[in-house]
């Protein structure tokens, strides 16, 4: 098994972090104090005792009530940092965040409040711990188009802080295609544009994925590998694949992480990479997912997870390159 202290020494990025998905139930009774704001648990330990989960759904219900506490540019900013500084203990030195300001403009939160405060901490992040960042805004795929066309106009003033858009929330019954003329609309705006499929759902979403909403990257995806063919365009399209494997088990996707299905993901040839998805909600950040496939894979195999990490990325090539270089050798003088 690989080193834990290699795991952590090893550079990395972290393409699928949910930043709402990030707090701890310490903040969140924090910020509900800071905020004046009631929530339905007398204590951190009985908060934590409700991440149980069966399902996505079981799971979504309690993040969107933890994001109620979130009011405040100030709570963004902070949000973002306490992330930043878990992350730069993992050896995290780029990370691509997600957020859904659906969630909080919902609740009469401005996006701007949202977008701001977390830029400001992606900011303070990068000066503080050197870990560069970029900001996806992912829609609510239990809402409906409408919605998304309208919080992607009101994004606009941020288009050239926010480098892509994103799908996530429940998967079953919401489609990709659903969502096809709004991805259609941020492509034409310039937005890389990601998205959660195969989860939960069936390898027919990976398909519309691809061909209706045109991806530059594919969230989770496990359930591709139930399509040979599916697998094959993946593989050779050289498609980045954003695998989160403790999020897996927390909501069932596998019943054990000894029978993940990352090991077969590499030996297929897929553009696999290591992720945290909510960490606060999941138990565990970036690190303790690759501890957690660690008996999965190989050393080398490791090494191609980092190098993943960077090659799916939206950096330019130059800074990949750079990247890419860090991880030979810090692989090379272990």
């Amino acid at each position: 098994m690989t080193d834990p202290a290699f795991i952590v020494g090893l550079p990395k990025a972290e393409l699928h972090l949910h930043i709402e998905g990030s707090l701890e139930p310490e903040q969140m009774f924090s910020f509900a104090r800071r905020n004046r704001i009631d929530i339905p648990f007398p204590s951190v330990e009985e908060l934590r005792a409700a991440y149980r989960f069966s399902r996505l759904q079981d799971f979504l219900d309690i993040y969107y009530q933890g994001a109620s506490v979130l009011r405040e540019e100030e709570d963004f900013h902070d949000l973002a940092m306490a992330y930043f500084a878990r992350a730069h203990a993992d050896g995290v030195v780029h990370a691509e965040i997600f957020f859904d300001p659906q969630t909080h403009t919902s609740r009469g939160v401005p996006f701007g409040t949202v977008a701001d405060g977390l830029l400001a901490g992606m900011k303070a992040a990068e000066a503080r711990f050197g870990i560069t960042s970029r900001l996806i805004l992912c829609f609510l795929r239990h809402l409906d188009e409408a919605d998304a066309f309208a919080t992607l106009d009101a994004a606009e003033p941020w288009f050239d802080r926010i480098a892509a858009v994103g799908l996530d929330s429940s998967e079953l019954g919401h489609p990709p295609s659903k969502f096809a003329r709004v991805f259609g609309a941020a492509a034409d705006a310039g937005l890389r544009r990601v998205a959660h499929a195969g989860e939960e759902g069936p390898p027919d979403y990976v398909w519309q994925a691809l061909d209706l909403l045109h991806v530059d990257r594919l969230d989770h995806g496990n359930r591709a590998l139930e399509d040979p063919d599916l697998v094959t365009r993946l593989a050779r399209s050289g498609m980045t694949l954003t695998v989160c494997p403790l999020s897996n088990l927390k909501l069932c996707v596998v019943d054990d992480v000894a029978r993940h299905p990352i090991a077969a993901m590499l030996a297929k040839g897929l553009r696999a990479t290591i992720n945290s998805d909510d960490p606060a909600y999941f138990g565990g950040y970036v690190a303790d997912n690759y501890r957690a496939i660690a008996p999965l894979v190989s050393r080398d195999q490791m090494v191609t997870l980092a190098r993943n990490s960077f090659l799916g990325s939206f950096l330019d090539d130059a800074a990949v390159t750079r990247h890419l270089a860090a991880v030979d050798a810090f692989a090379g003088a272990c």
